[in-house]
């Protein structure tokens, strides 16, 4: 089942994640309810014609950092309904004012991962470069006899395989380049959720990832709404996120 399949995904890209805060969710009428999956927490909500579970893709969330949920949603009706990441709305509730939280979508998150591509592929060719150029001097050498003469001398043997070994060196740097990105590029199209038309009875899911609430530096929970719109369902999850064990 592909919400499995999410799961599993969503993990991955959670992994590398620094543990550091965790989060709660809050029942907020009597259509939701706040439960655990797998030791971690979660609230379903249901609508007319749809039902929503959340819960974070990580034991833990980065503190500092995007919290990213794990987003399953099911069309209860016998018509299809529309799911649009452009109707999510996040909004932080902070000093008794509310703040936008940013939905970072799929599309910002390739070009991430491509400008990220980028500076990994200019890295990677200055340190080709410096492996080439330091084969390309490894056939020379230095020499002193025991009158006290100095000299020069250049070995093709030495070089040779200097710079075989170089290109060999630079040939897997620059395929695991390519396969991490590819990898990347992976995870995201098979992880993230998108646009989506549900059929009727048909579950949809992925990693919804929102810009970082605002840290309002006293340790206190930080305390967010998560709005989720399905077809004309209105999913309003109540989210706290604050330092593990506080």
């Amino acid at each position: 089942m592909r919400i499995l399949v999410v799961v599993a995904a969503c993990a991955t890209l959670a992994g590398c994640m620094t543990a550091g805060e965790t989060v709660s969710f809050k029942a907020s009428n009597p259509q939701q309810q706040a439960l655990m999956r797998d030791g971690q927490p979660a609230l379903v909500s249901r609508q007319k014609s749809s039902l929503v579970l959340v819960r974070p893709a990580a034991r833990q969330l980065q503190a500092n950092g995007r919290p990213v949920f794990v987003v399953g949603i099911n069309n209860l009706s016998r018509q299809p309904v529309e799911f649009r990441v452009g109707q999510v709305e996040a909004v932080q509730h902070a000093g008794g004012s509310d703040f936008e939280m940013k939905v970072v979508t799929y599309e910002m998150l390739v070009q991430e991962e491509r400008n990220r591509q980028v500076a990994a592929a200019l890295l990677t060719g200055v340190a080709a470069g410096a492996n080439a150029y330091s084969a390309s001097q490894a056939g020379y050498g230095h020499y002193t006899t025991p009158s006290g003469r100095t000299g020069t001398f250049y070995s093709p043997t030495a070089a040779a395989i200097a710079q075989g070994n170089a290109a060999a060196q630079n040939e897997a740097m620059i395929s695991a380049t390519i396969e991490t990105g590819q990898r990347n590029m992976a995870v995201l199209e098979q992880a993230v959720i998108k646009d989506n038309t549900l059929l009727p009875s048909e579950w949809y899911g992925g990693q919804l990832h929102l810009a970082p609430p605002t840290d309002q530096g006293d340790g206190r929970h930080k305390s967010y709404t998560i709005v989720i719109t399905v077809g004309s369902d209105r999913h309003v999850i109540d989210v706290s996120q604050g330092r593990a064990g506080a």
